[in-house]
């Protein structure tokens, strides 16, 4: 379907008119949801600017000291009729044509947007629509499907009908809140597949109707990634800055953004689960890490081994608007129990604050179930005896009957955190037994273990000399002579 709208800004040639607002969703596909581990029981949404819009065959600048410029290909909504407090059954009445957007975003930025996504998201030319409308009354809502090729390999794929949210839900939702008038537009979110462009790439999206008999099509919204110039100004505003969560989530895996692995190796795990907790911490303090010990943790269930790699979760102290604001919903707690992968091992900060429970028996289940490898905090655990023999690997500080409430709230995660006095950052490998926790930095790990596995040899070929009656002085530690007598004895071997 096409409308003439006559002379004008040419971004704007797709469209009945310049829209007064651009209303963006979230997170709204299954498989962006579970790429993403994390699964909303609403709809959220955020804002762009119509100076963001771009034609068809345009291009989008990647400005200067930027590196990760990420698409994002959605079923747009184009509204004809003003939508005011409209109930779900009739909400699609309101909606006169659907046709392809591309909601790119720069992850370089969004630490400093704090969820408003106006620096991000808002750039000139970081909302391509169109290039054609479909007719909403020709098409079910459901059976709309959108897909994304980047330099002509298929990137994304999937339908309306994979959507947390229906369509027609989003319309009578945002009109509670706020009037939709004509041509506003409602980006619908981007399914699984969203991922990094650089310049030279090509993006191209496409929404269609499936088991439609007209096949209707918005056509192909092309838009061409090239090098910007223009840098931000730093005496204006904040500048550009990355860390590796953001390149995941902007690349879509740890891999895709070109990061090591976190999980170790079977056969390093197979060395960790044999060393004992001190011989590890004998061979850090060989390499001067001396303040790699989380103090005052003990297993759950006594005899209980653990080894695996830091997701890391931070409380803060309880305060109660801010528990308010924080504590309830899906909140930092839940999402790294929920999202935890296997072989991770959860450190909690909780400053060693012992009068409340940092978990109980429901979340240990689910960690467990995730496949992680086991919990570490430095406060209390509720519903202690069931978390013992949950069959999950916990130290803590001790039981403690109180709700995570009464004396912390849960803030953020996957950072560097302080746990038992010990720094912990994700990736770091977390050992454990009844000497206690100990944490490896990861790119140290397998020469450690090596050491520690030869030292654990030494030692007790040393206790054997013992046993057999040599005094301990000279022997233990060995000096020159039973340096050598065990070097002789280890080539015999």
């Amino acid at each position: 379907m096409k409308i003439d709208i006559g002379a004008g800004d040419s971004r704007f040639s797709a469209l009945p008119t310049r829209p007064g607002k651009i209303i963006a969703v979230h997170l709204s596909y299954a498989s962006r949801a579970d790429q993403r581990g994390r699964r909303p029981a609403h709809p959220s949404y955020f804002l762009k600017p119509s100076s963001s819009v771009a034609a068809t065959g345009g291009v989008i600048e990647r400005p200067g000291g930027t590196e990760l410029l990420a698409f994002e290909g959605e079923i747009a909504l184009i509204i004809g009729s003003a939508a005011r407090r409209v109930p779900i059954e009739s909400a699609w009445q309101h909606v006169a044509a659907i046709t392809a957007g591309n909601d790119f975003g720069l992850y370089d930025l969004r630490a400093n947007d704090k969820g408003s996504n106006i620096r991000s998201k808002g750039g000139d030319g970081f909302t391509p629509l169109g290039p054609e409308l479909i007719d909403a009354r020709t098409v079910e809502p459901a059976a709309l499907r959108v897909r994304t090729w980047v330099n002509g390999v298929l990137a994304q794929e999937d339908s309306a009908s994979g959507m947390i949210f229906p369509l027609p839900q989003l319309v009578s939702d945002l009109s509670q809140h706020c009037t939709l008038e004509p041509g506003d537009v409602i980006l619908t979110g981007t399914p699984a597949g969203s991922s990094v462009v650089v310049p030279g790439d090509v993006v191209e999206v496409e929404v269609d109707a499936l088991d439609t008999a007209e096949a209707p099509s918005s056509g192909r919204l092309v838009t061409t990634v090239v090098q910007g110039t223009h840098e931000f100004d730093a005496t204006v505003g904040s500048l550009p800055s990355v860390d590796d969560t953001q390149r995941i989530e902007a690349w879509g895996s740890r891999s895709a953004a070109g990061l090591p692995a976190t999980a170790i190796s079977d056969a390093l795990r197979a060395k960790l689960s044999r060393v004992p907790v001190a011989a590890l911490s004998q061979q850090l303090r060989k390499r001067g890490l001396n303040n790699v010990s989380i103090e005052g943790v003990r297993p759950a269930k006594p005899g209980t081994r653990l080894v695996g790699t830091a997701r890391t979760l931070r409380f803060v102290p309880n305060r109660e608007d801010l528990f308010t604001a924080h504590g309830g919903g899906y909140n930092a707690q839940k999402r790294v129990f929920d999202t935890v992968a296997p072989g991770e091992v959860i450190v909690i900060e909780a400053r060693g604050e012992t009068g409340s429970g940092t978990l109980g028996d429901i979340l240990a289940l689910r960690a467990k179930v995730r496949g992680a490898a086991g919990v570490v905090t430095d406060g209390g655990v509720r519903d202690h005896d069931a978390v013992a023999e949950s069959g999950l690997a916990v130290f803590t500080a001790g039981p403690h009957p109180a709700v995570l409430g009464r004396k912390h709230v849960p803030w953020d995660c996957d950072l560097t955190i302080s746990c038992g006095g010990a720094t912990v950052q994700p990736g770091d490998v977390i050992v454990g037994d009844g000497d206690g926790v100990i944490v490896l930095p990861s790119n140290i790990a397998e020469a450690v273990v090596d050491d520690a596995l030869e030292q654990e040899i030494q030692d007790g070929w040393i206790a054997e000399q013992v046993g057999a009656g040599h005094p301990v002085a000279g022997l233990f530690p060995p000096d020159a002579e039973w340096k050598a007598r065990y070097r002789q004895w280890r080539q015999n071997q």
